[in-house]
């Protein structure tokens, strides 16, 4: 499970699509960039690829959420 989400806009300029985001998971903080596309850049602490396809799904869902909505 994420915790403490976080995300902004890449830009000032808030209609150019792109966002920072952060959260923690098993006590590990990981950021990345959330792309319109739905591409995640993962900036620090790269999830194993174990964890991987499960938090890529949960971040997109969150960022559908909270910005497409």
């Amino acid at each position: 499970m994420l915790m403490h989400f976080q995300f902004k806009p890449l830009f000032t300029n808030k209609n150019i699509p792109g966002w920072n985001f952060s959260f923690y998971y098993k006590k590990q903080r990981y950021t990345g960039v959330y792309h319109q596309t739905g591409k995640i850049e993962w900036s620090a602490n790269t999830p194993e690829q174990a964890d991987m396809e499960a938090l890529s799904s949960q971040v997109h869902e969150l960022m559908l959420y909270h910005v497409y909505e």
